[in-house]
């Protein structure tokens, strides 16, 4: 049976003001919100997109070693959310976070530029013959690391506040402010997509065939821009305040609970038995008890030697916790088996932005008869352009289509979103396998050119990656949307920031996990009869097997994460996914009788 929630919203706007009437002004502010989210991609996409092919032909590394650092720093990246997350939680508000962190990011991506502007910052050009090759000296390697450090503190702050600083902006609390909710996550990532077409096109051709210091510099000022923008709607800006460290929350029910572990729970009504307090001003809306977890539970468990202030609150926080802190902390450990899913799942979309790269160079990538050759790192454009094109016509066509015959607000639930963007993952992995087989044994059997340094190059036209690219932006748009929609809406309000931290720890722990079985397949097969799947010369390896594991890695995970969403229980709600679905069933089938 679904409660409905108790709401509160106690957002402020500007940094003292108190005021409980908050002027939501919603799709007002939102140029400025999405445009700084644009430009910032526009300048840190453009360059780290073309990275890879930065660090092999300008720094000269080798394509595993250049491979595995943009993997690590990505995973980074994404990693240093949770700490952006939490300072801007705790300490600095969202506005200030982003802020500063968009300033960051401008400085990171000006030192890159320079590493390819000044001579003495990057090592000398290769010759035709890889023993004429110098490697960067650690002075070098440590100006472009001061520079990628500083990138990652601006993404540290941007990715996890950006999304909750804009569904800021609307009113929860009102039915055109949860439709702007939906739509903003939506296109959110139509622009964010946008932007990355752009810098997947325009500034990597500038880079790959004008110049590397042209190319990195347009990037930097777009970056410059996005601050601008930025700060331009200041004044207008919804700003909640910072309300305290929601970690130390956590952390107190899951001490109490250990230290009561040998109480015993009532038997019946737990809810009316343990301790329910709700403090007075909190942002978080109300919660029913649940039956999962009980073994938290224990934390709400009111003993003779707890003792109670006149308000109604603990005086040991460290002895007592209340039902509704126990219940957050449920909410939060009901989702990490979903994010677990969300690791496996994105593997498919990190193999598609770094070892496609290598596969395109070793390919026929002319358009037709023309000169013209799509450059390596572009080809990721397509999956983006799958998802630019799907994400409007899934907000403005499909969702109210399926609201129509389902009832629900978003058409389908959060979750089946998310399983239909895992089957297509899961097919564009396969179909990636076909396609490196057909690839390599045509560059084995009837090569167009060598390319130094790498190997002869396939005949296959490197438009046949585009199907696979499709299906994964496909899925992009099913999964990595309803992901973040995901845990804004099933996170307590004091949580938000880290929500969204969230989806991007998901996204590092992929590539991290993409690095070490990148590393143990090319140590492992470079023993086997079958060769290194993953050579320098990809013609000389089994890419595609590497491929085929993946894939059953993929069908494996879909399963798990199938028993996972009908396990779970909704934020507000005190049954489980099954279950509310076979309500609802119940409820058309009763309406449909008139009863």
């Amino acid at each position: 049976m679904e409660v409905e929630m108790e709401k509160k919203s106690k957002e402020t706007i500007g940094e003292t003001c108190d005021d409980p009437k908050i002027k939501h002004t919603g799709w007002k502010v939102m140029p400025f919100i999405i445009g700084n989210e644009t430009f910032e991609k526009l300048g840190a996409i453009g360059t780290l997109s073309n990275l890879l092919v930065y660090l092999t032909t300008v720094f000269n590394l080798k394509n595993i070693t250049a491979t595995n650092i943009v993997t690590i720093f990505s995973g980074s990246t994404n990693f240093a959310t949770l700490l952006g997350a939490f300072f801007s939680d705790t300490y600095f508000g969202r506005y200030k976070t982003i802020g500063f962190c968009t300033v960051a990011s401008f400085v990171g991506l000006l030192i890159i530029q320079l590493t390819a502007a000044i001579k003495n910052l990057h090592p000398p050009n290769c010759g035709k013959e890889s023993s004429t090759c110098k490697g960067p000296t650690a002075g070098q390697m440590g100006f472009l690391v001061l520079g990628l450090g500083s990138l990652l503190v601006g993404a540290a702050g941007i990715r996890p506040c950006n999304l909750a600083f804009g569904a800021d902006q609307f009113n929860p609390n009102t039915e055109s402010g949860k439709k702007g909710i939906n739509s903003f996550f939506n296109w959110y990532f139509f622009t964010f997509t946008f932007a990355q077409m752009i810098s997947l096109t325009v500034i990597i051709y500038i880079q790959s065939n004008v110049s590397w210091a042209v190319g990195l510099a347009i990037p930097a000022a777009l970056m410059l821009i996005s601050c601008a923008v930025f700060f331009m709607g200041a004044k207008m800006y919804v700003k909640v305040k910072p309300s305290g460290s929601p970690v130390t929350s956590i952390v107190r029910v899951i001490v109490v609970a250990i230290k009561k572990r040998k109480l015993k729970l009532p038997a019946e009504y737990p809810s009316l038995s343990l301790f329910n307090y709700m403090p007075p001003k909190s942002m978080n809306s109300k919660l029913p008890y649940t039956c999962q977890f009980r073994c938290l539970d224990k934390a709400a468990i009111m003993t003779s030697k707890d003792q109670i202030n006149p308000d109604g609150s603990p005086i040991d926080p460290w002895s007592l916790c209340g039902m509704q802190q126990v219940e957050e902390v449920k909410c939060l450990v009901r989702v990490i088996p979903i994010w677990v899913s969300a690791i496996i799942y994105y593997l498919v979309i990190v193999q598609q932005h770094t070892l496609l790269v290598f596969q395109a160079l070793q390919s026929d990538r002319r358009i037709g008869h023309s000169k013209f050759k799509i450059p390596g790192a572009s080809y990721f454009v397509f999956l983006m352009l799958s998802m630019t094109l799907w994400l409007p016509i899934y907000d403005r066509i499909v969702v109210p289509f399926l609201r129509r015959l389902t009832g629900k607000e978003g058409g389908i639930t959060v979750l089946q979103r998310m399983g239909i963007g895992m089957v297509l993952s899961t097919l564009s992995i396969l179909l990636s396998a076909v396609v490196e087989e057909r690839r390599r044994t045509l560059a084995l059997t009837n090569p167009i050119g060598v390319q130094p340094r790498k190997g002869a190059i396939s005949s296959m036209s490197g438009l046949w990656f585009i199907p696979q690219l499709a299906l994964a932006g496909l899925a992009e748009a099913f999964t990595s949307v309803g992901q973040v929609e995901f845990y804004y809406k099933q996170f307590p309000e004091n949580m938000r920031s880290i929500a969204g931290s969230l989806f991007f720890c998901g996204m590092a722990a992929s590539n991290y996990f993409s690095t070490a079985l990148i590393s143990v397949i090319h140590h492992v097969t470079a023993k086997s009869s079958t060769g290194n799947w993953i050579p320098e010369d990809l013609n000389k390896g089994r890419l595609d097997y590497f491929y085929y594991m993946i894939t059953s890695l993929e069908a494996m995970n879909l399963v798990y994460f199938l028993l996972c969403a009908k396990w779970y229980k909704y934020k507000g709600t005190s049954s489980t996914s099954l279950e509310l679905d076979k309500e609802s069933k119940q409820t058309e089938k009763t309406n449909a009788n008139g009863v």
